[in-house]
């Protein structure tokens, strides 16, 4: 798929932390990355090797010690947590490797909990949109039911449409096959291709195993807080 603008961009990223000892541990060295419209990237590497600091980067869950966070054109390192909250809430989704569904809520209550607790009220029908979205992951006729009487294949198309429903630029997929058996896995993948190709939703999935990220069309490789490859196809 062609790519257009840059939807975000990491400038010069470093991320600190300041451990017990009183010395400081580099998590991200001098960031540079875009991600692209369209696009359907994986970011990989071993554990520690700083791909879940950087996906917190580009999430917006985190920000930077040092270096700039620009989304759609813009610098985003002068939001307070509010402002920043409100934007992460209408500009990505994530689907997260324990699902993260409250058992509490039904199905289609799950879905619509970001339009439920958003500070911008949708421009459009959020039930409507979580009934279709049911419909076209084949979870329709669970709408009702509980996360906790559904399979974990199920679990998770459930939380990919919870990601989808406030149509946001990006989802972010932060191991989403890990707690799926392989056939299942393959099911979810197979899901985000179709939504990456058919509807050309941008898709970056945080990852450790190799045979999931040569199914994306890019990999971006971690190591020791720095980049040290990227690959596109």
């Amino acid at each position: 798929m062609k790519t257009t603008s840059s939807i975000i961009s990491l400038k010069n990223v470093f991320k600190e932390y300041l451990l017990g000892d009183g010395s400081v541990f580099l998590a991200l060295k001098n960031i540079n990355l875009e991600i692209h419209q369209g696009e359907f990237s994986a970011i990989i590497g071993p554990s520690g090797s700083g791909k879940s600091t950087l996906m917190h980067m580009v999430g917006l869950l985190d920000k930077p010690s040092r270096g700039e966070i620009i989304v759609n054109g813009k610098d985003i390192s002068g939001l307070d947590d509010n402002q920043t909250s409100t934007l992460r809430n209408s500009y990505v989704g994530f689907v997260f490797q324990q699902f993260n569904l409250l058992n509490k809520l039904t199905i289609k209550e799950n879905i619509l909990l970001p339009a439920t607790y958003s500070r911008i009220k949708p421009d459009f029908d959020a039930e409507e949109r979580a009934e279709m979205l049911m419909e076209k992951f084949g979870i329709l006729s669970k709408k009702d039911s509980f996360p906790n009487r559904i399979s974990g294949g199920q679990q998770q198309r459930v939380a990919v449409a919870r990601a989808l429903i406030m149509k946001p630029q990006l989802v972010l997929a932060d191991e989403p096959t890990g707690n799926l058996d392989h056939k299942t896995g393959n099911e979810i993948i197979d899901l985000f291709e179709q939504l990456n190709t058919n509807e050309g939703i941008t898709i970056v999935m945080v990852t450790h195993e190799m045979e999931i990220a040569e199914r994306t069309r890019r990999q971006i490789r971690v190591l020791d807080g720095e980049i040290t490859s990227d690959k596109k196809r």
